[in-house]
């Protein structure tokens, strides 16, 4: 594929994603299952070319931001709180899943252990992005959704590291545990301290440039800065990536300006969209190398052995979650901590959501053709078949089923119950900063000489913000957005007459500029308080 065909194919691919967020928002079917099988679909049209991406650039120049942008928009207190679950399915789940599908592998598959642990090492990992992808768009309670999260970014660093040296074992024929148990180690302890590094060095740096281009391009280069580094003196760069996020999530708001607030997370949310998406369309766009690879291989074995390895994924999860669960708080009980039992309902849904996805595709891709002496990688179409079915099975069945479930159990309520608590917290914290900000108006006018037109001012506009404060969930909400909604009704009032002048030559262009971005700005805040 030549370069200009390569951009247009990308454009091509834009296209699709634009319509697949059409269709999903009117089937109200979460993008990114409906994105994957468009994707499937399109591989499959005729005359529709080959797209294939080398894995090392997904685990070398996708996975990084994503990682970071998750982490950034994690909230460090949460994870903090759940960290212990998070690392015993982050660290202890891999473990175990990857062991007992090499188990079945071996035994059922006919797979010598090497390469069965292979296969347990790029199948184990639930995925980073799906579940942040359906989640979004569900109603689940938040520490099920942390702990979700927060599984799927600290699992890629286990699987990696297990990965390379399961893949070692098959191209040497030699393994060694030790070693395999020394460099995660060494990972777990040094890597969060250069993600921390990272994090310090670049708000540092963002603060002292103070300029918004600059600040973004920065924030670009920080989650390879926290990868690429580990990952090339050995380790996963996953966690270091992961620390750093964490680490700007905690410190941003402190050292992080409104100015550049304001354009970063418009850049990183449209960023953000378009990789996924694109990620999963190439995931989905992979049915072409999985049908041409059935053309010569026996498709019943290869059917058996992907249904096999999936419900093992399934079951090895749940027999996993489940004790794990339980037992990890009656130990902390036994201990003297004061912890409650984890309602059996959010056991339930973290055990059900384990969809794989880009991660374990590119693993699977990435194996080498050849071993050390030159011969055939054993196995290896067999395990990219069965990676790829494994991914569509989890990712669109049980990524369909979530929803369904999610309300059955009756999570969707105590999700809303959440929302409700999180809103009357909101206004109490809206109306205690401007107290607070009341209180320092009111000093600075005693401390200072203050032109009284400059000082009504500023009491005006601050005794209308805090009247736009409702004082109920109730029918002060419902004010408010009507409010909020007859407010951009008259914007839009004052930009056609802002055009009337420009047009009748009352108005220059950069004047004209300067007033739609002071209504645009008020109108963001219009329609975040309309919709809340």
């Amino acid at each position: 594929m030549t370069e200009t065909s390569a951009l247009r194919a990308l454009v091509a691919l834009l296209a699709v994603l634009v319509v697949v967020g059409v269709v999903a928002r009117r089937l109200r079917v979460a993008p990114s299952i409906l994105t994957v099988v468009a994707g499937g679909g399109l591989a499959l049209v005729p005359g529709v070319p080959r797209f294939e991406l080398v894995p090392e650039l997904v685990l070398l120049i996708v996975l990084p931001p994503i990682i970071y942008d998750a982490g950034v928009n994690m909230s460090w207190r949460e994870f903090r709180a759940n960290i212990r679950s998070i690392g015993l399915l982050a660290v202890g789940c891999v473990v175990f899943t990857m062991c007992t599908v090499a188990a079945v592998a071996h035994f059922f598959l006919g797979l010598d252990w090497a390469l069965a642990f292979v296969l347990g090492a790029i199948v184990a990992p639930p995925d980073t992005l799906a579940p942040i992808a359906i989640a979004r768009h569900l109603g689940i309670p938040r520490d099920v959704l942390v702990i979700l999260e927060g599984e799927g970014l600290a699992n890629d660093g286990t699987a990696l590291v297990l990965y390379r040296f399961a893949v070692a074992a098959v191209a040497a024929g030699a393994f060694s545990v030790g070693e395999v148990l020394a460099t995660f180690s060494l990972i777990v302890t040094c890597e969060p301290l250069w993600g921390i590094a990272v994090g310090w060095a670049g708000l540092r740096l963002r603060r002292w440039l103070a300029d918004p281009h600059l600040e973004i391009v920065i924030s670009m280069l920080m989650p390879y800065a926290a990868f690429w580094v580990p990952e090339e003196l050995g380790g996963s760069g996953v966690i270091a990536t992961i620390t750093a996020g964490l680490y700007v999530s905690w410190n941003g708001p402190i050292l992080i300006s409104a100015a550049t607030r304001v354009q970063g997370i418009f850049f990183w949310d449209l960023g953000m969209y378009v990789i996924e998406g694109l990620v999963l369309l190439y995931t989905g766009l992979q049915v072409r190398t999985i049908v041409d690879g059935l053309e010569t291989a026996d498709v019943a074995q290869l059917l058996s052995a992907t249904l096999i390895v999936t419900a093992i994924l399934v079951l090895s999860r749940f027999a996993y979650v489940f004790p794990t669960a339980y037992v990890s708080v009656w130990v902390e009980r036994a201990m003297g901590h004061a912890i409650a039992w984890p309602p059996w309902r959010g056991v339930l849904l973290v055990a059900f959501v384990g969809v794989r996805g880009i991660v374990s595709l590119s693993a699977a891709l990435a194996l080498p053709f050849t071993t050390h002496a030159g011969a055939e990688f054993p196995g290896r179409e067999l395990i990219l078949v069965v990676t790829f079915g494994v991914i569509i099975i989890t990712l669109v069945g049980q990524g369909l089923l979530v929803p369904a479930l999610t309300v059955r159990l009756g999570l969707a309520d105590r999700a809303k119950q959440e929302r409700e608590v999180e809103q009357e917290q909101e206004l109490a914290a809206r109306q205690s900063a401007l107290d607070a900000a009341r209180r320092k108006l009111e000093t600075i006018a005693g401390e200072r000489h203050i032109e009284a037109d400059a000082l009504e001012f500023v009491r005006g506009r601050h005794d209308q913000r805090a009247r736009l404060i409702p004082s109920d969930l109730g029918e002060g909400l419902n004010v408010k957005r009507l409010g909020a909604a007859l407010r951009i009704e008259a914007i839009e009032e004052e930009r056609r007459a802002i055009r009337e002048l420009l047009r009748e030559g009352k108005l220059t262009d950069d004047a004209r500029r300067r007033l739609e971005r002071e209504l645009d700005l008020e109108e963001q805040v219009l329609s975040a308080r309309r919709g809340h």
